[in-house]
């Protein structure tokens, strides 16, 4: 069964600096229909204005990662780490007893869009800790890349929750599948671009849950960037 989360049925905020879409409840948006999926708590597409961001702000009990699309985004945390991460790269924070961060666009001409993704760990009150990866384009081109699991196998970021993050880059007319094992999960986001999944069409910042699926087969029909959710 694939259920479709329209993107025009998203939350949305629109702070000037910075504007939000929300595939679930999240902030002043609330919907009980629409909590997580899983494990899956949060997905937020977001815009940062340039030379503009998030204050220090606090979390904790929440595996959160950050995947820039387009532009850069500066992080500054209380475990001591300074980056800034570009399309391509991947962070991963585990807030586990607390910290303390902010996310800067660092850019004074060029506008920061990134998925800030948020998993419920599978438990709580875990050491903090900070991670982050390159994947370019290159290494999702055509494939699915693993991005971030349990285990950090193939060089993924490692989070704590048995949770398998995929990513791909495809150029219209491609496809790739990918098997689910029995009694598996999945979300697909739609980064960029059009896809048909399972036949079903899903557009830029649409996403998808999925049960009762074993192979799941992604036809780009246009050039598309697209994240993949293996669940519990």
């Amino acid at each position: 069964m694939i259920t479709v989360r329209p993107s025009q049925e998203r939350g949305h905020a629109n702070h000037g600096w910075l504007d939000s879409y929300h595939t679930f409840s999240f902030a002043n948006y609330y919907d009980p229909d629409h909590m997580g999926f899983r494990a899956l708590r949060v997905i937020n597409e977001d815009r940062v204005a340039p030379g503009r961001g998030f204050g220090t702000h606090p979390h904790r009990d929440m595996e959160i990662i950050s995947y820039v699309l387009s532009g850069s985004l500066a992080h500054k945390d209380s475990m001591g780490n300074a980056a800034t991460i570009g399309a391509g790269e991947v962070q991963k924070i585990t807030a586990g007893t607390g910290i303390a961060h902010s996310e800067f666009n660092p850019s004074q001409t060029e506008g920061v869009h990134f998925l800030q993704i948020w998993i419920l760990p599978e438990e709580a009150g875990l050491t903090p800790n900070y991670e982050e990866k390159v994947f370019p384009t290159e290494a999702k081109q055509g494939q699915w890349r693993r991005i971030a699991s349990r285990t950090g196998a193939d060089g993924a970021v490692q989070i704590n929750q048995d949770v398998e993050l995929y990513a791909t880059v495809l150029k219209a007319g491609e496809g790739r599948s990918l098997e689910l094992r029995p009694g598996r999960y999945a979300w697909v986001q739609v980064a960029q671009g059009k896809i048909s999944l399972n036949g079903v069409s899903l557009e830029a910042g649409d996403g998808a849950a999925i049960s009762d699926e074993t192979l799941l087969e992604v036809q780009a029909i246009s050039d598309a960037e697209v994240l993949l959710f293996d669940l519990a």
